[in-house]
């Protein structure tokens, strides 16, 4: 990357309302210089190192600075060249005038750096210095797209799109004019079949970030939020910018996992620790998942404390500490990986915790279906949030098989472990003996 010089850092630490105030007072000149110099203050994401292309699509988080990006690409276009034709489409005219023309990292605020720049509304467009013209476009009336031509297109908050799929059909068909017609795509992740279609697209390029990423928003605001969403599957598309898709047949849903999740659980009558081990020292993690049952019949996922990479004394000391921590009756171990280890490691890091040995005769896939009928059943929940092990849930589908990451679902499976001994009286598998 390039270093950044000192006026630059001391520019871009201001808030907006100190830069516009900064850059008014430079020549015209001065101001085309440094808006044309936006690749070397700008964050990772909203930059892209190569021109060729034909769809960039800027996945990222709210607040991450996607509509000064795309208003800065788009006003560096017009600049160059004075015959273009722009696409600005939004969910609703509303959106395009208020975000993409008027709004603080709008056109009208990026373009006077470039020059002259007017919105005509009457007329539906924004007129550049240069001769360029940049026409506003709403989703919830695609027919607005079906014969217009242009160089270039704006897409903002695609994933909010109404009539997405015949909107973007009617823009796509008319990207015909020039040699190298482009479409920016801006937009905060949902999981809609057109992101797919665009994410899958030959010449696509994609970048993005998390909304932490811009310096100028708030640690109030960050505190807020994050202490409401961090973890969920809200919080991850829309402050992360994660792209987050159920598995076709996937016992566990997203949804599911959301309606479910609690901030405090009732009296708790008893609490298992579940346990997956690894196979070995650095291979995949060991599953350490505490479940307990309330006075009210129902499951309550307290904690995953599985851990990685560590020995047998090491991950046997995590599964001791959980114990300890919920005050556990039970632990609930797999022996596939060798039995007589996993007893005498869990022994040697608490002699008086108790143990039950079991194993496993059928797929996890299969061993999880009862448990996953917990859940859509309403009696099953979990206490705050647990990214991890929820993606692994997520990725165990009917019938057999894991789609989800890793090479083994180990924190979902420990959990399997648990709900059995809790909720479904110990019949998962062949239990080996209690130590």
């Amino acid at each position: 990357m390039t270093p950044r010089d000192p006026m630059i850092e001391e520019l871009i630490a201001l808030d907006d309302a100190e830069q516009a105030r900064i850059i008014a007072r430079l020549t015209p000149s001065r101001r085309l210089e440094l808006a044309t110099r936006w690749s070397i203050y700008a964050h990772a994401g909203q930059t892209v190192a190569d021109n060729d292309w034909t769809v960039w699509l800027i996945q990222a988080g709210r607040g991450f600075g996607k509509t000064r990006a795309g208003a800065q690409w788009v006003c560096a276009q017009a600049a160059d060249r004075g015959d273009l034709r722009i696409a600005l489409v939004g969910a609703n005219r509303r959106d395009v005038e208020t975000v993409m023309v008027r709004g603080p990292a709008g056109l009208l605020a990026i373009g006077r750096h470039y020059g002259a720049v007017k919105y005509r509304p009457s007329h539906n467009m924004v007129e550049f210095g240069s001769g360029a013209k940049a026409f506003v476009y709403a989703a919830e009336s695609p027919e607005g797209l079906r014969g217009p031509e242009h160089h270039v297109a704006w897409c903002d908050e695609l994933a909010k799109w109404r009539n997405a799929d015949a909107t973007w059909d009617n823009l796509m068909m008319g990207m015909r004019m020039g040699e190298r017609p482009q479409t920016l795509v801006t937009t905060t992740p949902r999981v809609i079949p057109l992101l797919r279609r665009i994410r899958a697209m030959p010449g696509v390029r994609i970048t993005g970030g998390r909304s932490r990423d811009n310096r100028h928003l708030s640690e109030s605001w960050f505190a807020q939020i994050e202490g409401a969403y961090a973890g969920t599957r809200l919080g991850r598309q829309e402050l992360e910018g994660e792209l987050i898709e159920d598995v076709a047949g996937a016992l566990w849903s997203r949804a599911m996992i959301e309606e479910r999740r609690v901030d405090a659980v009732p009296t708790l009558v008893r609490v298992v620790v579940g346990v997956d081990p690894p196979a070995g020292v650095g291979g995949d993690a060991c599953g350490i998942v505490a479940v307990g049952k309330g006075v009210d019949g129902h499951a309550y996922v307290l904690e995953d404390a599985s851990v990685s990479g560590l020995s047998p004394e090491g991950w046997a000391g995590a599964v001791a500490a959980c114990a300890g921590r919920h005050g556990a009756d039970r632990v609930v171990a797999e022996s596939n990986q060798g039995g007589a280890m996993v007893a005498s490691v869990l022994r040697a890091a608490d002699a008086g915790l108790p143990v039950r040995l079991v194993h496993a005769s059928r797929g996890k896939a299969a061993r999880a279906e009862p448990v996953a009928a917990l859940y859509e059943g309403g009696r099953a929940f979990h206490v705050r949030t647990f990214p991890a092990l929820e993606d692994e849930l997520c990725g165990l589908v009917s019938g057999g098989g894991y789609e989800g990451p890793g090479r083994s679902p180990d924190r979902a499976d420990a959990l399997v472990w648990a709900m059995f001994e809790l909720m479904l009286g110990g019949r998962g598998e062949a239990v080996v003996r209690v130590l």
